[in-house]
């Protein structure tokens, strides 16, 4: 689950992690009264789930109260696009008014899961402020990698690793190291995928700030962190995808116009590349699962159904834990209940096949059975 940068920010700060001071706006009445006070410059920053918010014009360094006052106007409510939030963009409910502080130099910090060494790597550049993926197709001899044993901690000549390599002067060098430190203890404690800043500025006074937030933490751990749970933002989810997640379905909007409905998630990814190779595009990727009930087969396909670009459906089913007989009976059932008029494509294979084929064959309804999914593909190439 992702976070915004200044709920990020608040998880920094009470880890020792020295953030700039900051306000937050949900509404233009309230910008001017939160910028009384407010020492210039101020960085007018849009809070949104996505990068690149500088490039699209979501940040602004503003050098007067006037400046800001414009800027956050223009910024609250905008319809921001960037790399990561396709060509609709996203729309900004919050803006972070935040106080700017005098840069001498910006850094480049990340720590992430490394899945190929099942352990942590800190990833840092003295590039910051830059996207890291140009840093290294670019400059990769300008980062810096240190691999964490997460069962050893981080140990003391990892940090010195960092220090000297980013030629940290000797000034700043105790505070980064403690900062350092501090991140690794919340990357753990929060149970975090990626916790990433960028930049991490040294300022003329040789103070270290981390100027910008992300963290990005495992959403299988959120049982044990009801305070971050509490900071979702599902205003910024793809509706159909929050509905799916309310009723337990495994669901990813994309931009096909054939729906599928799977149980399991290999099954399903195979079923995307079986629609691919059909010569149309998938609507979704949906996972009800191994035991589906009639029910989610039912808001599977309500799910399904408000995306308008959909012309047809497929479900491929595996009856192993959930038999075919009793899944035919729920997608009848259900497709009946959604006055279901689209071409169903139902390739099933397993436990009372044949008997889950014969009750959608006599159900009256446009519920087409694949022999296979050779027959399937044709089927589907066909709607």
């Amino acid at each position: 689950m992702k976070i915004h940068e200044y709920q990020a920010k608040e998880l920094f700060r009470k880890s020792g992690i020295p953030v700039p001071t900051g306000k937050i706006c949900k509404e233009k009445e309230k910008i001017s009264s939160l910028l009384a006070g407010m020492q210039m410059p101020v960085a007018v920053k849009a809070q949104i789930l996505a990068g690149g918010r500088g490039k699209g014009g979501g940040v602004v360094l503003a050098r007067t109260t006037a400046e800001a006052q414009k800027a956050a106007e223009n910024i609250l409510g905008m319809q921001l696009i960037t790399k990561q939030t396709g060509d609709k963009g996203t729309k900004v409910r919050t803006i972070l008014l935040e106080q700017g502080v005098s840069i001498a130099h910006e850094l480049y910090l990340s720590m992430l899961i490394d899945r190929e060494q099942a352990g942590i790597v800190i990833i840092a550049s003295r590039d910051g402020g830059m996207d890291i993926e140009t840093v290294a197709a670019e400059t990769p001899d300008r980062i810096i990698t240190v691999h964490v044993n997460p069962l050893l901690g981080l140990q003391g000549y990892q940090v010195r690793e960092l220090i000297f390599g980013l030629e940290i002067a000797p000034a700043a060098a105790k505070t980064f190291g403690g900062i350092i430190r501090n991140l690794f203890s919340l990357f753990m404690k929060t149970d975090c995928s990626l916790v990433e800043i960028n930049p991490l500025v040294i300022t003329n006074e040789d103070e270290v700030i981390a100027l910008d937030a992300k963290m990005d933490i495992d959403s299988n751990s959120l049982f044990r962190h009801p305070d971050i749970l509490a900071m979702h933002d599902s205003s910024e989810e793809d509706e159909l995808e929050a509905a799916a997640a309310i009723h337990g379905l495994n669901y990813i909007r994309l931009n096909g116009t054939i729906g599928s409905m799977v149980n399991g998630a290999g099954l399903a990814m195979a079923t995307m590349d079986l629609i691919k190779q059909a010569g149309v595009e998938p609507a979704n990727f949906l996972d009800v699962g191994g035991g589906a009930s009639a029910e989610m087969v039912e808001n599977g396909f309500r799910i399904i159904l408000s995306d308008p670009n959909i012309r047809g459906i497929f479900i491929n089913i595996f009856g192993g834990i959930l038999r075919c007989d009793i899944l035919a009976r729920g997608v009848v059932t259900a497709a009946r209940k959604v006055g279901l008029s689209l071409p169903v494509v139902v390739r099933m294979e397993g436990t009372n096949v044949e008997e889950g084929r014969k009750i959608l064959a006599d159900s009256g309804l446009t519920l087409i059975n694949a022999k296979d999914l050779k027959h399937a593909a044709e089927l589907l190439a066909a709607i």
